[in-house]
């Protein structure tokens, strides 16, 4: 007893050192390894159609035709995204560090414009400094942009490892799609709980990942995409980088994309240009917020939906750790999260049960040692 023991503590031992190391050599790809994964999650069922398409049987020729559609569906018009918006990022810095686009002169102009009860209640709130928050405002944008432009730069320098990164994602995406039968029936193996208890985790685990991942990225794409085009339709110079931030920022529940519309339809409205401020007011409220409330039902489901706190939680904690894939996995380990918190009563109601199963088990094979004759 005691060899098999020492045995076993030795295995786990070399089973945690080697899953250490696999775990750093696979570091350097966490990104693509990871989006790998959630686009298998998310093309599973379009796969698993065009499977049963060709007869159940080419397994192979299913995933790279799934393959090929992700790449044509998703990455072709996200690398033109990039590249155009990268574009735009250098001309915005440029008019920043030209003084060509001034935040702190545009606050200047909204504050002037207001009635002086409200500057009253600037005043309370530490925002009537114009020269002092004008300067912070100015100094703010220019630090803005020089971070964003620093970014497009280093893009463009990590080019290779991007393309690199873009390999094993494909690659990894089409074994994924093309063998996940056969993985996931190993991957419940592995986890030392009952039958029952298995099959409701992996169910949990994938609608969660797919309901909460395709509900986010669908949801905030659309509000960006809806946003962009209005600021174009408006003439504001910028869309799509201004597009792409309401996209992000419509990940955080309640305001979203509003810190972006609302400041330009005030200032719409003090300058005059009230039918653009008031096409802009009416088409953030109507229809950019009212996308949330239409989408993420059918998109999500009541049963996986998260608290709206604690989507702006793990929002902005996954971007800080895990910086701009942050914002699909930080909501993603919340959900997982709590759908392990929801398996955690069948659990303790197991362990309740287990002596009276063992009680019933050893009354039974008693039953059974008393009843052979050759005993």
């Amino acid at each position: 007893m005691q060899t098999n023991t020492l045995h076993f503590r030795f295995f786990l031992l070399l089973l945690a050192a080697v899953s250490f190391a696999f775990i750093s050599i696979l570091l350097p790809f966490y990104a693509a390894i990871f989006w790998g994964c959630v686009l298998a999650v998310l093309f599973s069922p379009f796969h698993r159609w065009l499977l049963a398409r060709l007869g159940g049987k080419r397994r192979s020729l299913a995933a790279l035709l799934s393959v090929l559609s992700i790449i044509l569906i998703v990455i072709v018009p996200l690398l033109f995204i990039t590249g155009a918006l990268a574009q735009e990022i250098a001309g915005l810095y440029n008019r920043i560090n030209s003084g060509e686009l001034n935040l702190g002169q545009y606050y200047e102009q909204v504050v002037s414009a207001l009635p002086a009860s409200v500057h009253g209640w600037l005043n309370s709130f530490g925002l009537g400094d114009l020269f002092s928050i004008r300067e912070k405002l100015s100094t703010w944008a220019l630090q803005a942009s020089q971070f964003l432009a620093k970014q497009a730069v280093n893009i463009g320098q990590n080019t290779f490892q991007f393309v690199i990164g873009l390999g094993v994602m494909i690659y990894l995406l089409f074994f994924l799609l093309r063998d996940g039968s056969t993985m996931v029936p190993t991957l419940k193996r592995l986890i030392p709980l009952p039958d029952e208890h298995r099959i409701k985790l992996f169910l949990k685990f994938t609608t969660v990942v797919r309901a909460t991942v395709k509900g986010n990225i669908v949801i905030a794409a659309t509000q960006g995409l809806l946003g962009g085009l209005m600021f174009a339709f408006l003439g504001i110079q910028g869309p799509l980088f201004w597009g792409v931030l309401m996209a992000f920022l419509s990940l955080l529940p309640a305001i979203g994309a509003s810190l972006i519309w609302a400041p330009v339809a005030v200032y719409f409205m003090v300058n005059g240009d009230y039918w653009q401020g008031t096409t802009l007011t009416l088409f953030g409220v109507v229809v950019i917020g009212l996308v949330d409330n239409l989408l993420r039902p059918m998109l999500v489901g009541k049963d996986t939906k998260l608290p709206d706190y604690v989507v702006l939680i793990s929002t902005l904690g996954g971007l800080s750790v895990f910086g701009l894939n942050g914002f699909v996995i930080g909501p993603l380990f919340a959900a997982l999260f709590m759908s392990c918190w929801d398996l955690f009563p069948d659990a303790v109601q197991m362990i309740q049960d287990q002596p009276t199963s063992q009680k019933r088990q050893q009354a039974v094979e008693l039953i059974h040692t008393d009843s052979d004759p050759g005993t």
